[in-house]
C-alpha cells in the first residue's frame, strides 16, 4: 500500500526523521493559509499523487506550463500555484499519458540546499535482510543511476539478529563524503528511518532527494513510503491512510475481496492460485505470442464467491479477449475451484473464451464438473497446452471479428 508524501512525512516525523514543516491543502484558499503558517520567504507547492517525477511532469490541460512541484516566494503565488494544480491532470513518466488528477497539494517550507543525496530502505530478497541504499546522485531515478553509474550506489545489509548500528550509518556517510556535524546528523537520520521501517512493516522507504542544508543538517526533501500489505492487519491506523482514488478501480475491488490483482495492458485475463504460478502463466502467454491483461492470484483459500469476484474483475477490463484459469489444487481443491468456475460463468454470463487447466488434488473430479456443466469451457491438459489454446482462441476471434461466448 502506498501513501502520499505528506502522510509519509508525518509518520517519519513521529520517529525523529528530519522533515520540513508543511501543510496539506485541498483548495487554493487552504494553500494560502498553509503558506501563512510557514516562515517564508520561499514556499514549495507540491502536487500529491502516487507517482514520481512530479517536478518534471506536465499538466494535460497546460502541457507547456510548469510541473507539479513549484517554488514560489509569496502567499499569493502559493495560492495561484495550488489553483493551477488542484483538479487538474498531472502527467509524469510513472503515470503514463492518462495521468492522475491532483486532489490536494502539500505546501512546504523552502530549504537552503547545499547537496542532494539519495537514501532508501527496502527488503532485499537476495540477502533476506533489510538493505539500506545510498547514493551521491540525489534527485535522479535510482534505476537510472544503477544502469549508468552502479559504482555510485552504496549498500549495507542489516542482520535482523543484531539490527542497525551506528557503524552502518557511518559507513554509508563516509561513502557519501559526509563529515563532522553532517555525519552525526546523517547517523541520527538513518537510525530513525530504520526504526520507522521496522515498526511500520514497510516494504520501502525512499528519500529522494535527501538534502544537506547550508547549516549542515540532513533533511528529507521528499518521502515515499510503501507498506507490506500482508502486515496491514497489524496496523489498522495505516489502512486509514489509503487513498482509494489513486487505485485502479479493479485493483481496489480486489483489495476489498482479498484478491491479489494487478492490472496490465494485455488481452488475456489470468486467474491463478499462487504468485509463482501466476508469473509462470504470464510468461508462457508471452511465449506463445500474446500478453496478459492482469496478474491475479486467488490464493489458497479460494471459494465460489471469490472465484466469481475474480471473474467479475477480470471481465470488467474491456481489453480482455479471453480468460485463462490455471489452478494447482492443494488447500483449494480442484473440484472446489471447478464448482466456483461454473457458478461464476453462469452468474456473469461470460462472453469471452474460457480456457481452464486444473492439476493437483481432486483433479479428475474437477474436470468432470467442468465437462458436465454444459458450458463452452475449453479444457487444457498442461500449461503449454492451455497457453496455446487461449492464444489460438484470441486469434480466432480477432480473425473472425467476433467474440466466442463461453456460455
Amino acid at each position: 500500500m502506498n501513501i502520499h508524501e505528506y502522510q509519509a512525512k508525518e509518520l517519519l516525523r513521529r520517529y525523529g526523521v528530519a522533515v520540513l514543516d508543511g501543510y496539506v491543502a485541498w483548495n487554493a484558499e487552504e494553500a494560502a493559509e498553509a503558506a501563512r503558517k510557514l516562515p517564508g520567504p520561499v514556499y514549495v507547492v507540491k502536487s500529491q499523487i502516487h507517482a514520481g517525477g512530479r517536478g518534471a511532469g506536465r499538466f494535460a490541460e497546460d502541457p507547456n506550463g510548469k510541473g507539479g512541484v513549484r517554488v514560489v516566494k509569496t502567499v499569493d503565488d502559493a495560492k495561484a500555484a495550488a489553483a493551477a494544480m488542484i483538479g487538474h491532470t498531472l502527467v509524469t513518466k510513472q503515470t503514463g499519458e492518462q495521468g492522475k488528477v491532483v486532489s490536494r497539494v502539500y505546501v512546504e517550507a523552502g530549504c537552503d540546499i547545499k547537496r542532494e543525496l539519495y537514501l532508501s530502505l527496502l527488503v532485499d530478497r537476495e540477502t533476506s535482510r533489510i538493505m539500506i541504499m545510498a547514493s551521491t546522485e540525489g534527485g535522479m531515478e535510482i534505476e537510472e543511476v544503477a544502469h549508468s553509474h552502479p559504482e555510485k550506489i552504496l549498500k549495507v545489509a542489516i542482520d535482523p539478529a543484531s539490527g542497525v548500528s551506528g557503524f552502518h550509518a557511518r559507513k554509508l556517510g563516509f561513502g557519501l563524503g559526509l563529515a563532522g556535524g553532517q555525519l552525526r546528523s546523517f547517523e541520527k537520520f538513518v537510525m530513525a528511518m530504520y526504526k520507522a521501517f521496522t515498526d511500520l512493516d514497510c516494504a520501502i522507504v525512499e528519500i529522494n532527494p535527501l538534502v544537506v542544508t547550508g547549516a549542515g543538517d540532513i533533511v528529507a526533501l521528499d518521502a515515499k513510503v510503501s507498506f507490506d500489505d500482508n502486515a496491514l492487519f497489524r496496523h489498522k491506523d495505516l489502512e486509514a491512510l489509503r487513498d482509494d482514488s489513486e487505485m485502479d478501480p479493479k485493483e481496489l475491488d480486489a483489495v476489498r475481496n482479498d484478491l491479489n490483482y494487478v492490472a496490465l495492458d494485455g488481452e488475456i485475463g489470468c486467474m491463478v492460485n499462487g504468485a509463482g504460478l501466476a508469473m509462470a502463466t504470464m510468461d508462457i502467454i508471452k511465449l506463445y505470442g500474446s500478453s496478459p491483461a492482469n496478474f491475479l492470484d486467488v490464493g489458497g483459500t479460494a471459494n465460489a464467491a471469490r472465484v466469481t469476484e475474480a471473474f467479475r474483475i477480470i471481465t470488467s477490463d474491456a481489453n480482455v479477449k479471453a480468460i485463462l484459469v490455471n489452478i494447482f489444487g492443494g488447500i483449494a481443491k480442484c473440484d472446489m475451484i471447478a464448482e466456483g468456475i461454473v457458478v461464476a460463468a453462469k452468474t456473469l454470463t461470460l462472453s469471452v473464451p474460457l480456457v481452464v487447466r486444473l492439476e493437483g488434488t481432486n483433479v479428475e473430479l474437477g474436470k468432470k464438473i467442468l465437462a458436465e456443466s454444459g458450458l463452452a469451457i475449453i479444457p487444457a491438459d498442461n500449461l503449454a497446452d492451455a497457453a496455446q489454446k487461449v492464444v489460438a482462441a484470441v486469434n480466432e476471434a480477432r480473425a473472425s471479428g467476433t467474440t466466442k461466448k463461453a456460455v
